[in-house]
């Protein structure tokens, strides 16, 4: 209950925040339509099938995520900075407490924010008379979920380790290292080699291979890389209490 307390306080946080608009909203709905343009100016005989709808929208659902981790990061490194944990540290929370209350709004968020983005795919797939399967967008939903959980638990973890002027500077660099070894704007499985067995050792290239494969329909290929996700996800979110149990000194 107590968790549930604070997380309401959290959720209007990042609603009452206008990044959270712009990049929940207008970003899905934006980079679908500006890639699908650019994919529609590649010629057939180039067989570049990366940025096809059906590939290219669970790639920027999963890509949305790498923002949600970015508000996780500033929200609790501005609560830091502003000393607001610390005048709420004499509730009777534990930390594992405190994190929750910060997981349960930025899920919801990450949550609305791939909805967004399936139902723009959706509606850009009948403008453009590509098929997307309804029952496969949705059980991407539920795929990507150790996702989100994971993504979130990177902006705790930042968040709660390094100020409001150098957290946002990590959560960049992994916001970069998500679209270029996530395979989102380049074909991993067709270049291969060394790369992509550096790709593969990530957590980001599973994300999106798991949410591209539910796409396709192969649910259980797709539960085998959320699988992959869930590990990172429960290894991310245990540091992440620690280190905010010993970083606030509860």
């Amino acid at each position: 209950m107590k968790s549930f307390v604070f997380a309401s306080r959290n959720f209007k946080e990042l609603v009452r925040d206008p990044l959270s608009w712009i990049f929940c909203l207008g970003f899905p709905i934006v980079m679908l339509i500006v890639m699908t343009l650019i994919n529609k100016s590649i010629p057939p005989e180039a067989g570049m099938t990366l940025f096809r709808l059906e590939s290219l929208a669970p790639g920027i659902a999963i890509f949305g995520l790498t923002f949600i981790m970015l508000f996780a990061c500033l929200l609790i490194s501005g609560d830091r900075g502003g000393a607001f944990l610390l005048r709420i540290f004499t509730s009777p929370m534990k930390s594992s407490e405190y994190i929750l209350g910060y997981i349960i709004p930025l899920i919801v968020l990450a949550v609305g924010q791939f909805f967004i983005t399936i139902i723009a795919a959706l509606i850009m797939s009948l403008i453009s008379g590509t098929e997307l399967s309804i029952p496969n967008m949705l059980f991407a939903v539920v795929t990507s979920l150790p996702s989100m959980i994971m993504f979130i638990g990177f902006g705790i973890l930042f968040g709660t380790l390094f100020n409001k002027n150098a957290a946002p500077g990590l959560s960049s660099i992994i916001i970069c290292l998500s679209g270029m070894m996530g395979g989102i704007w380049m074909d991993i499985d067709t270049m291969g080699g060394t790369l992509k067995d550096i790709c593969a050792a990530l957590p980001f290239y599973h994300s999106v291979k798991a949410a591209r494969l539910a796409f396709s329909g192969d649910f259980s290929s797709s539960l085998s890389e959320a699988g992959i996700i869930l590990i990172w996800a429960a290894v991310v979110i245990a540091a992440a209490i620690i280190v905010f149990k010993k970083k606030m000194r509860f």
